[in-house]
């Protein structure tokens, strides 16, 4: 299957005043937001200097660890939790790939704005700011964390942007725009059936 990136997992809140830190507002939107959804721009670059891949699509998400997100161009892809259990679904392949979340999600991008417990897995500092945003910094604590280290940027206590360095030496840049904060979202959007004839591989 493609390669993916479980990231989904942008909240947004109301403003705060300019000053207020990354950390600060990264813990405020968190205790305030139990849902969201919005769109998102993903740019992959790799080590070896190939072109960028580009990728954009839509995403939904409910703390704690629920999260739908889904490629839409350049090519269909599709990411479901239920908070257990993690969908990978390539539909030109017609194959799901399914594994459940355990510890790993903890120490996992998405566990930073859809999960809980930071302090536990991670370590969290503050960045230096850049073009408007405010940044935090987090290294996953755990040895079977998915990447090496990301930066969050925020503006008026909204994260706009996510930066992801991967062990394979690939950079994970997501821009993150029509945002909307606590909908009410239907238990069906993170549920999956596998479609009838898929490949289903996994536990």
């Amino acid at each position: 299957m493609k390669r993916l990136l479980c990231i989904f997992c942008i909240l947004a809140v109301p403003a705060v005043p300019a000053s207020a830190t990354g950390l600060d507002q990264l813990k405020t939107f968190l205790e305030t937001n139990r849902s969201a959804r919005g769109v998102f721009a993903q740019t992959a670059i790799s080590k070896s200097g190939r072109k960028p891949q580009q990728s954009a699509g839509i995403f939904a998400l409910q703390r704690p660890g629920k999260f739908r997100w889904s490629y839409e161009k350049p090519y269909k892809q599709l990411l479901v939790s239920d908070g257990n259990k993690l969908w990978s679904y390539d539909p030109e392949l017609n194959q799901v790939a399914v594994k459940k979340l355990g510890s790993a999600f903890g120490a996992s991008p998405a566990a930073l704005l859809a999960g809980q417990d930071l302090d536990k897995n991670f370590e969290l500092k503050e960045g230096t700011a850049a073009d408007g945003l405010e940044f935090v910094e987090a290294k996953p604590k755990g040895g079977d964390a998915s990447f090496e280290s990301m930066k969050i940027g925020f503006a008026a206590n909204r994260p706009v942007s996510m930066e992801i360095h991967d062990s394979f030496g690939q950079v994970t840049v997501l821009r993150f725009t029509q945002f909307e904060a606590n909908p009410v979202l239907p238990p069906s959007l993170f549920r999956f059936v596998a479609p009838a004839g898929a490949d289903v591989v996994g536990d």
